[in-house]
């Protein structure tokens, strides 16, 4: 536990970093859309059998809204829904579950018209359905409906964007780490630790607006 709230305590220092830097005479402001894929394992303790060769596969899509207000580095807080969960290879079982995400992310960028960056920063989720897919001979452990719907942890992503008339284009690869758990954790449950891990590719569209 002391080691998740490090993790966030750090994550939340570099998202208000930003105050350090000085400020630009004309902020920028951009709003759009943003989708991808998503590919996502779970941290189980005992473990469950997964592979990093064969994933879980979803989707995601959200609104970005970001402010640039100081030199090289600015906010951006997003409105995701995302597809994570587990594939077992044994058993070729599935288990998607639907989650609405708000991140709060430290923007970190370099460049003029064509630009590198970097986002890092914690997120706040909540499942809002789960679905499975394949067979399985129990109905405990992983099997049973998740315990603990909201989710905390943190994000970090690479990517570049460029600026033209039409919009700013931007292609970002981000992993999102969780520090909370989606079963109990106590010594009497089946799990410790049930954590998602997951690692995503999105495409996203912004406008800048004054």
């Amino acid at each position: 536990m002391k080691l998740r709230i490090n993790i966030l305590l750090i994550s939340l220092f570099a998202t208000f970093a930003i105050y350090a830097q000085p400020r630009l005479s004309k902020p920028e402001y951009y709003l759009g859309v943003q989708g991808g894929v998503l590919a996502s394992m779970m941290q189980f303790t005992p473990t469950v059998k997964q592979s990093a060769l064969s994933p879980h596969w979803g989707a995601n899509a959200g609104l970005v809204f970001r402010y640039a207000g100081h030199k090289y580095c600015g906010l951006q807080v997003e409105a995701n829904w995302m597809q994570r969960g587990w594939h077992e290879t044994e058993t070729d079982y599935n288990r998607t579950l639907h989650y609405i995400e708000l991140p709060l992310l430290f923007h970190l960028y370099f460049g003029k018209k064509f630009r590198g960056f970097l986002n890092l920063g914690p997120q706040i989720g909540y499942c809002v359905a789960e679905e499975e897919k394949g067979t399985h001979a129990s109905e405990t452990g992983q099997y049973l409906k998740i315990d603990k719907p909201f989710d905390w942890g943190v994000a970090g992503g690479l990517g570049f964007y460029g600026r033209s008339i039409a919009g700013t284009w931007q292609l970002e690869a981000r992993f999102n780490y969780s520090l909370g758990d989606i079963y109990n954790n106590s010594k009497a449950d089946w799990f410790t630790r049930s954590a998602h891990m997951n690692l995503s590719l999105n495409f996203a569209w912004l406008w800048e607006f004054k």
